[in-house]
């Protein structure tokens, strides 16, 4: 199948190329499989307690991503903003017609939310993304949001919610979880927050290549939670 979009196509080259990484790293040096599971606790508070330095800010209009919220990025992590409708209208009329629009679909939408905005980590040689997606204004709170996404995802797992308020005094809802790959047999940590804006809803998703990984990468989020403003 030949998907004719080009953030479509990269992200299912992505997730092949991702296959293939962990494919290889699933397996230590005498064959054995390598343990997955639950991420170590002590690692997850580690990367927490620090904030990345920041490289700039997206949100604003005139920035690489204009979203209803503004918040600093980390240093040389790069930021794409992502138009889904003009994507998904893209992938309709491919070659493939309903099934290339299903899989843009699948990519681009989430829950009740849609992607907007892509800030890749690998110039700052991570492997991973903090991913922001937007929805339509509504009733729903936050938190429902945040479990609609979840629950979206599918093969998903010890889910911890918490509230959070932001040094800027915003408030919203954050979760961490665990999602297990069925391909891959692998299962990796996942985090999450939503806030509210008049706007719609704001969803900001880290995921990266494993746990270690996704850990790693935390600083960069927490810098993204604390300095998050509603504009």
């Amino acid at each position: 199948m030949q998907v004719r979009v080009g953030f479509v196509r990269g992200r299912v080259v992505q997730a092949v190329v991702l296959a293939a990484v962990l494919a290889g790293c699933s397996q230590s040096p005498d064959g054995d499989a390598k343990a997955s599971g639950s991420p170590s606790a002590a690692g997850s508070a580690g990367a927490k307690s620090a904030v990345a330095a920041r490289g700039g800010t997206v949100g604003a209009a005139g920035s690489a991503c204009e979203l209803p919220v503004s918040f600093d990025i980390a240093k040389r992590w790069k930021a794409k903003g992502i138009d889904a409708e003009k994507e998904l209208s893209k992938a309709s009329k491919g070659s493939d017609g309903d099934l290339s629009g299903a899989l843009a679909d699948s990519l681009l939408r989430q829950g009740p939310v849609t992607t907007a905005c892509e800030i890749d980590a690998k110039p700052a040689g991570k492997i991973g993304f903090l991913r922001v997606w937007t929805g339509e204004p509504g009733d729903a709170d936050a938190r429902t949001v945040l479990r609609q996404f979840v629950a979206a995802e599918d093969n998903t797992s010890k889910e911890k919610y918490r509230s959070f308020r932001t040094a800027t005094g915003l408030s919203g809802v954050e979760v961490e979880y665990l999602y297990t790959s069925k391909l891959l047999e692998e299962t990796k940590k996942e985090s999450a927050f939503a806030v509210s804006t008049p706007d719609g809803p704001v969803v900001l998703h880290l995921g990266g290549m494993d746990t270690d990984e996704h850990n790693a990468m935390l600083p960069a989020y927490e810098l993204a939670k604390q300095t998050l403003r509603v504009l």
